[in-house]
């Protein structure tokens, strides 16, 4: 006998679904699921909001005794902010930002945007006396107060403070050609000709004896545009643009990295190359006088380059060079001054491993190796010769996806400091004696504890998770699954999400909840995330998130199979549905649905359009549905440079003619990360192709949703699912 399917949706089921939406349960009906460490600035301890039923209490921690006790009495605090603002204050209920310790017992903090101090004996609470007006933002005085960098222009100035006198550095600037610039990602231009922003960044060296900074060359530098319909006032729509490069254009803002030397009063030129915002040339000074740091990646991104720049000698040498022949996209460095070393990150092994190299020397030995991958680096106690790094995979028996805390000296020991196999979330107190560890798996809640750095020791439980109201509303963790890859050899990961009232006795729609990256991944490795998806499993689905070949934390290799080949991203999705309905017998494979945002909206359409047999309804917002209309540098990185054929063959828009189910567009009208262009043209090619399809444009809307437009986003996006997946009416005017 079929599993029945379930009745019609209830203002019941929407109900659920709203309790668990992240304001909704978030230390409200769940509590301590990623507790916030602060550390005080004196180093002495911190505090955090231990949540719970009861009410929000702050908390200290202080190092030299590990003892726990309220930050202050909760009902003086409520009455003296009252007193002085004239508002009901509800002590349970304070939300405090910005705390921090001050001498004789004193704490300042912030409430609804007004600055207090508070004196912890008496309770006498006062306005924070507003600081002296901030630096003019257009001028920086060297680090020995002796002069002021300024543009003026469009050429790069200095001026004596003790003299008033002007020094100009530069002769060539010219509007398009702006020294002491920076380009802004974000910097709109209002009208047919309006003016980008004005923008000025300098780099003093410590002894003030060098400036680096940038030629901004927008020159030749083309634009995207925006009409913004939002606006009350305005009976026709605002122009906007902005400067963006999209894959292949040689259109687009350049920088160009100048040095100048403030005694002499002139540029030293060097051989570092003149880049395009996406590619541009990083630069810091080094602990010897005159000598930078420059890190720089080639267009296509598979060649990179740290160089030493010695400005006394003209000069530079290569410390470190990468090389490979998809792209280098976890390359990340540290200068050690004190060391005079560089430790960095690279993928060079096949796993992404911590080097270490000796400025002295030239050279770099491994420092770890292994077929694991290192998250971050946490902490480095240079004093002693010890990096502190969060690692995935490292420990047999272990998810992959579940990070551990490790140390390991200069000289290659590595020690564990976190022994349970779970997820560990770390935050380092400034000396790096201690730190605070938050592990937790998707279905283990979240135990906040303080450990010592030189083991690795508990020292001090903080807080655990209370989930006891959700467990008694049905409420059960998502469960996690695996399966073998495309390859036939490599193991995947994935969760899934059921409703509270869910009946096995019944047949439930999947849906897909997509974001194939390839920069990140979707598996939910901490307890935090194991709600994530429960408000739309309420309205009666069953929720995936799965992550396929190609998405980031595991291998290189593993990384390296969305190279070029995005548009078979979803090959593994749709190998995990198939999995998870043999499996289950209450899931329905002829039912799937599948949504995303950004690079998730083009999952979202690719899966519409390439695996039509499979995927039924979509919900495709702020999607990148074809790489040639995106903004450079993340196509350039993923589906290759120079441009060829492949972009062609993975655009949503080349492919309309493949629709077959139901697909909703949504787009946020002035998205000036991912501009709406393609959607429209998406849009238009599925007319061309006479293929039926919901539009939806969010004037006001950038790249995320926010405010009464999230909800309005989110209400269409569950509806869409019930009625066109489900099969069943919706409900629009429901309870928030």
């Amino acid at each position: 006998m079929a599993p029945l399917h379930g009745q019609d949706i209830t203002n019941e089921d929407y109900k659920r679904a709203v309790g668990y939406m992240y304001a909704n349960y978030n230390n409200k009906k769940v509590y301590n699921l990623n507790p916030q460490i602060n550390w005080y600035k004196d180093h002495s301890g911190f505090w955090y909001v231990d949540y719970g039923e009861d009410g929000n209490f702050y908390k200290s921690l202080q190092l030299k005794t590990n003892k726990i006790d309220l930050l202050f009495d909760h009902e003086k605090v409520a009455k003296a902010i009252k007193k002085l603002s004239g508002e009901e204050v509800d002590a349970q209920k304070l939300e405090l930002y910005g705390i921090d310790k001050h001498e004789n017992g004193k704490l300042s903090f912030s409430h609804k945007g007004t600055s207090y101090i508070l004196d912890v004996t008496s309770y006498s609470l006062k306005k924070q006396e507003e600081k002296e007006e901030e630096a003019d933002e257009f001028e920086s005085k060297s680090p020995d107060g002796k002069w002021i960098a300024f543009a003026k222009n469009y050429n790069l100035y200095i001026r004596s403070t003790t003299t008033d006198q002007e020094f100009q550095l530069s002769t060539d600037g010219r509007k398009d050609y702006e020294y002491g610039s920076w380009y802004g990602w974000y910097d709109k231009m209002e009208g047919e000709n309006g003016e980008r922003p004005k923008r000025f960044a300098v780099n003093w060296s410590p002894d003030s004896k060098w400036i680096a900074t940038n030629v901004v060359d927008l020159q030749g530098a083309e634009k995207m545009y925006l009409l913004d319909y939002s606006i009350d006032s305005l009976y026709r729509p605002k122009l906007l643009s902005y400067y963006r490069g999209s894959p292949g254009d040689t259109t687009m803002v350049h920088l160009k990295p100048v040095f100048f030397n403030v005694e002499h009063k002139r540029e030293v030129k060097t051989k570092l190359p003149k880049g395009t915002h996406i590619n541009s040339v990083s630069v810091e000074w080094s602990a010897e006088p005159g000598v930078a740091l420059a890190y720089y990646q080639e267009r296509g991104f598979k060649k990179a380059y740290l160089k030493q720049v010695n400005l006394n000698t003209n000069t530079e040498r290569t410390l470190v060079s990468e090389n490979s022949n998809t792209n280098i996209d976890n390359f990340d460095y540290s200068y050690l001054k004190k060391q005079q070393k560089i430790a960095f990150l690279s993928e060079r092994s096949g796993w992404r491993q911590l080097y270490l190299h000796d400025l002295l020397t030239n050279k770099t030995v491994p420092l770890t190796n292994g077929n694991y991958y290192i998250s971050d680096v946490e902490h480095i106690d240079e004093t002693n010769g010890t990096i502190y790094f969060l690692a995935n995979g490292k420990e047999t028996g272990n998810n992959p996806y579940h990070n551990q805390l490790y140390k390991v000296n200069f000289k290659g020991k590595v020690s564990a400091l976190t022994p349970e196999l779970v997820n560990h979330d770390i935050s380092f107190s400034d000396d790096g004696k201690y730190f605070v560890d938050s592990y937790s798996t998707v279905n283990t809640p979240t135990v906040t504890v303080l450990r010592g750095s030189k083991s690795g020791k508990i020292i001090k439980q903080i807080t655990a998770a209370n989930i006891t109201q959700a467990v008694a509303e049905g409420w059960h963790a998502p469960e996690t699954f695996e399966l073998t890859a495309k390859d036939g050899k490599t193991t995947i990961y994935g969760a899934i999400w059921k409703p509270t009232n869910f009946d096995p006795s019944k047949s439930y729609p999947i849906i897909d909840h997509t974001y194939t990256g390839p920069h990140t991944h979707m598996f939910p490795e901490r307890f935090s995330s194991a709600f994530r998806n429960q408000a739309l499993a309420e309205l009666g689905f069953i929720v995936m998130s799965v992550d396929g070949l190609g998405t980031s934390k595991r291998s290189k290799t593993f990384h390296d199979h969305s190279y070029k080949n995005m548009g078979d991203n979803l090959r593994d999705h749709v190998l995990a549905i198939e999995h998870l309905g043999a499996k289950y017998p209450w899931i329905d494979t002829d039912k799937v649905g599948i949504f995303g945002h950004s690079a998730g909206g083009f999952d979202t359409g690719r899966a519409m359009l390439a695996f039509p047999e499979t995927y039924k309804v979509g919900v495709a917002s702020s999607a990148d549905h074809d790489f040639r209309m995106e903004k450079a540098w993340w196509p350039e990185m993923y589906q290759g440079w120079p441009v060829d054929s492949t972009y062609h063959k993975v655009s949503n828009i080349t492919n309309a003619k493949n629709l077959k189910g139901k697909l909703l567009l949504v787009h946020g009208g002035v998205d000036d990360n991912v501009n709406p262009s393609a959607t429209f043209k998406l849009a238009e090619a599925l007319i061309n192709e006479d293929k039926e399809f919901d539009l939806l444009i969010m004037p006001s809307q950038r790249h995320g949703y926010s405010g009464k437009h999230s909800y309005y986003f989110i209400k269409k996006r569950w509806n869409y699912f019930i009625e066109h997946l489900k099969g069943e009416t919706p409900i629009w005017d429901f309870e928030w």
